[in-house]
């Protein structure tokens, strides 16, 4: 280029000079071309800003980015997955009608914030994701007509700010829980929705969706989900309070101990505190008295003992012995208060001995009553109700006798049997309503349920219970259950329905040979407690289901 400006001054030597300065000039700067097509793939018909295709086999990739509408119909392909739009950031509007689609994944429309009409008609669209529709914050028109959506998961519509239209009419949806929150969005929305009808259940089908009173879902429902297991077996739980803690005292006649555990607030499960030497121990009862705490440990052989905790040494220290003569082979042990002062009664299983009565005195609790004698006694239940203290005892080998104390004697009189149920090894009391209720299982027959009627008990239900050593009744908030035991099949928990004022069977949980259910509120945790016999302590807990959710 420099040597150009250094030719000869002569006039055609110039010209010439200028002309190849203009050729490479243009060289340099480049012709001018004419517009290039927009690239838009075999199946579809395009413009510089829109696209309409027919038979694609996956949402094209090789459109142009200044797409700002885009129609798919009859696509090959039948599930839109994550992304599948993200390429096209400036679409706003988008036709997915008549097609085969039967599933829409999560993000399927992330990156479309431009978006404002999303039709997705005539197809086969069974499921939803609940973050299907997450990031368009521009949409203001959906269509999801002529589905096949029974359901739809709870808040999909929440990431559409500004919904102005919605159309949902054409599907079989299935009224029942799962769409309860539509109903309660539907009378909180601004959107415009057209009306929708139910298909499903028979008792809401062809109901209008937006007119169901929301007092007919009953979506609440409970379950016992297994917790913790604790490696051992165990023939009694008793939780107690002592200096605001919460324990749980558990006879282990295989271990020959009482074993206290200590419920954890942190890691919110039971861990050892410390074990009561106690050879072939079937109960083990604390009772904290004076805010002292003791423990009964209630033995088969060997005598029973009364240990007292101290806490500058932390440990238990052997306080009396319980009469052997007296107490040959306790099976049952039950602690209770009555005018102020404390009592705990043991129950004796053997032929000579006696279920006897115990009275707290200053220093040691001393025998204060011989209750039932040679008849092999197995259970025993305090009910202090219209202000008359009764102690029920069952027995292997009679009816259970009820007796109640008297103010002037200090002490229990027999008032009667149970005549109905001619043995039972269990007895629990709850009370429903004004009424007072009676549980007794048996190991032979039905279990039965009782209910007092003002001078005698009658029966008001039967339990098939084949095997049972062990029931009883609890209530959970608002909800009573019954645990019911079987050496032969498993445990069935039965609930309590208020309307029938009977027990209906709620669920089974698989627990080998219980010999007792201890229901332990742990804070926010409710626990029930199944001692085995024959395999490990199975620790279950109590949770609230929504079905709405």
């Amino acid at each position: 280029m420099l040597g150009l400006w250094a030719l000869p001054q002569g006039s055609g030597h110039r010209l010439l000079g200028l002309s190849l300065l203009g050729f490479c000039l243009v060289l340099l700067g480049g012709a001018k071309r004419p517009p290039k097509t927009p690239p838009c793939p075999p199946s579809c018909s395009c413009t510089r800003d829109t696209a309409f295709c027919v038979d694609s086999k996956a949402v094209p990739k090789n459109l142009p980015t200044e797409v700002i509408s885009l129609t798919l119909v009859n696509a090959a392909f039948s599930e839109i997955h994550d992304g599948a739009f993200s390429h096209l950031p400036l679409l706003q509007f988008l036709l997915l009608n008549s097609n085969k689609f039967t599933l829409i994944g999560d993000n399927a429309f992330m990156g479309l914030s431009h978006l404002q009409y999303l039709f997705i008609e005539n197809n086969d669209i069974w499921a939803l994701s609940r973050f299907t529709f997450r990031g368009l914050k521009s949409l203001t028109h959906l269509s999801l007509a002529n589905n096949n959506l029974q359901t739809l998961p709870r808040d999909v519509f929440r990431p559409l700010d500004i919904l102005s239209d919605l159309d949902l009419r054409g599907n079989s949806l299935n009224c029942d829980c799962k769409v309860k929150w539509l109903v309660e969005w539907l009378a909180n929305t601004n959107t415009t929705v057209a009306p929708i009808y139910c298909s499903s259940p028979p008792r809401f089908q062809e109901h209008k969706v937006q007119d169901l009173p929301l007092r007919e879902f009953d979506c609440i429902t409970t379950d016992f989900v297994l917790y913790q297991t604790l490696p051992f077996p165990a023939v009694s739980a008793e939780p107690f309070l002592y200096a605001s803690d919460l324990y749980l005292a558990l006879a282990q006649p295989s271990a020959s101990a009482c074993t206290i555990l200590k419920w954890d607030y942190v890691e919110r499960q039971l861990r050892d505190f410390d074990r009561i030497p106690a050879p072939s121990a079937v109960h083990c009862k604390p009772l904290v008295v004076d805010g002292q705490l003791y423990m009964v440990a209630a033995q088969l052989f060997g005598g029973s003992y009364i240990y007292h905790w101290d806490p500058n040494t932390t440990r238990f220290n052997k306080l009396q012995d319980i009469d052997p003569e007296r107490v040959r082979k306790p099976n049952d042990l039950e602690a209770f208060r009555i005018e102020g002062d404390w009592f705990f009664a043991i129950a004796d299983s053997s032929k000579a001995g006696a279920t006897s009565l115990y009275r707290w005195h200053q220093n040691g609790f001393y025998s204060h009553q011989a209750l039932h004698a040679w008849h092999r006694d197995t259970d025993l239940e305090f009910v202090d109700g219209e202000g008359k203290p009764r102690l029920i005892v069952s027995s292997s080998s009679q009816a259970p006798v009820i007796y109640q104390w008297s103010r002037a004697q200090k002490q229990f009189v027999a008032q009667g049997e149970i005549s109905q149920v001619p043995d039972a090894q269990a007895v629990k009391h709850f009370r429903a309503g004004r009424d007072s209720y009676l549980c007794l299982s048996r190991y032979i027959g039905d279990s039965k349920i009782l209910r007092w009627e003002g001078t005698r008990f009658s029966e008001v239900q039967a339990l098939p219970s084949r095997g049972s050593l062990a029931l009883q009744p609890f209530l959970v908030g608002e909800r009573r259950y019954l645990a019911l035991g079987s050496d032969f099949s498993f445990t069935q928990i039965y609930q309590w329905d208020e309307g029938r004022q009977k027990f209906v069977r709620f669920q089974e949980l698989a627990v080998q040979a219980p010999r007792a259910f201890c229901y332990m509120p742990a804070g926010d945790a409710q626990l029930l407690l199944a001692p085995s016999f024959k395999g490990q302590t199975l620790v279950y807990r109590h949770v609230v289901v929504d079905l709405s959710a």
